[in-house]
């Protein structure tokens, strides 16, 4: 771990037993507001993640193991990165290897960094019962990219979003369905854009409409038709973005053949998109692997591509499947955080690893791949900012 300049001098301090130290470097680092962060070298920055609690063990989350130090003989942890300067991300701590993230109903031994007053909530969407609200910290540091297009802008008008149900035969029952439609444009023959985890995109956590509004009034990209699809509970999500046929029965049988009748929208897989985040990236990239004449280009944010897990099959299963396939998407968006190096599955490797093989795989087979890595986390906060360029790259010429 680096050595913060100010927590040496704070340890100094008391092996000398100087009275009221850490209640001094309390008082100084919390008006200033945490994390602490002090000047290194080469274009990085030293960021102190700092915590007062009685425990045994502290962690803070996005940061390797996230093991924190206390000071012996004080309540007062401490984990120092040296990390660019242009970092964004989200983070939490846990006491006592408590699982979990912070919510509006407290855990014992989850929490904010209550001196931080930045924070990024995620609202419960209150029509499933699986979710709760979230609230992460928030670290930026001052060169961390500008989010340009995410937010309503004055004048821009705006797209309409129309709320329906839809039975889903490929996945089981009736399911909700978000449809985007352009501010004053016919729908008959415009791009389609299919987006999982609906509710997240739809709200501020992704601000998918803000940014689809901004881009379309700016000529980055054509006015389209998005479907926003969700996926209920942790579990139920993970087996049905997982690459297999019900997915590809579903978006490329059921759902876009709809929305091809209900509005008119392409049939042409070169303006067809799918795009989504984590086990959404996977689906995405599955989907234009398996139905290469419906969905002719993919969005991956932070994809899973290390899936499966060693103990379901040998991993990284799809950059293999693309290595050999007949039929191939023409262009693609990747992206991943440089902070996704943890072996989050025993056995498989790390995120970060698997969407850079994935990419070069892509590449390899002569398919149109924008990639980009981001200083920070498996977080909506920079997925947010990097679904602009996502779009533009996929969309943008046309």
């Amino acid at each position: 771990m680096p050595d913060s300049p100010r927590i040496h001098r704070l340890r100094a301090d008391i092996d000398v037993g100087r009275p009221g130290a850490v209640e001094e470097f309390w008082r100084e680092v919390t008006a200033a507001g945490t994390p602490l962060v002090e000047p290194s070298d080469d274009g990085h920055a030293l960021v102190t993640f700092l915590l007062r609690a009685q425990a045994r063990h502290a962690k803070v989350y996005r940061f390797g193991d996230g093991a924190m130090d206390r000071l012996p003989g004080t309540d007062l942890w401490y984990r120092t990165e040296r990390v660019p300067r242009d970092l964004r991300t989200n983070y939490w701590f846990s006491l006592d290897g408590t699982p979990g993230v912070p919510s509006d109903s407290p855990v014992r031994g989850i929490c904010l960094d209550e001196t931080n007053p930045r924070t990024m909530y995620f609202p419960r969407d209150r029509d499933d019962q699986y979710y709760t609200d979230k609230r992460l910290s928030v670290v930026e540091l001052p060169e961390a990219p500008a989010d340009e297009w995410s937010r309503p802008r004055p004048g821009v008008p705006r797209g309409r979003v129309l709320k329906t149900v839809r039975p889903t035969p490929s996945l089981g029952g009736r399911r909700r369905l978000w449809v985007y439609r352009p501010a004053e444009v016919p729908t008959a023959g415009l791009p389609v854009l299919v987006v999982f985890d609906g509710f997240e995109a739809l709200s501020r956590v992704l601000s998918l409409t803000a940014t689809l509004d901004n881009l379309i009034a700016a000529g980055r990209i054509p006015p389209l038709v998005a479907l926003l699809f969700p996926s209920p509970g942790h579990h139920r999500r993970m087996r049905e973005l997982a690459p297999r046929r019900r997915i590809v029965d579903f978006v490329a049988g059921e759902l876009l053949p709809w929305a091809r009748h209900r509005f008119g929208v392409t049939a042409d897989p070169a303006r067809t998109v799918v795009a989504g985040q984590s086990m959404g990236g996977l689906a995405a990239a599955w989907l234009a692997y398996a139905a290469p004449g419906t969905v002719g280009r993919f969005i991956a944010q932070s994809g899973s591509f290390w899936w499966p897990a060693p103990d379901q099959g040998e991993p990284q299963l799809l950059s293999r499947l693309y290595a050999a396939a007949d039929h191939i998407p023409d262009r693609c968006y990747l992206d991943a955080g440089t902070l996704e190096t943890t072996h989050s599955v025993p056995g498989a490797p790390s995120l970060l690893e698997s969407v850079r093989a994935m990419r070069d795989v892509l590449r390899d087979r002569g398919i149109e791949v924008t990639y980009a890595e981001y200083t920070g986390g498996h977080d909506y906060i920079n997925w947010r900012r990097t679904f602009a360029a996502a779009l533009i790259a996929v969309l943008g010429r046309e």
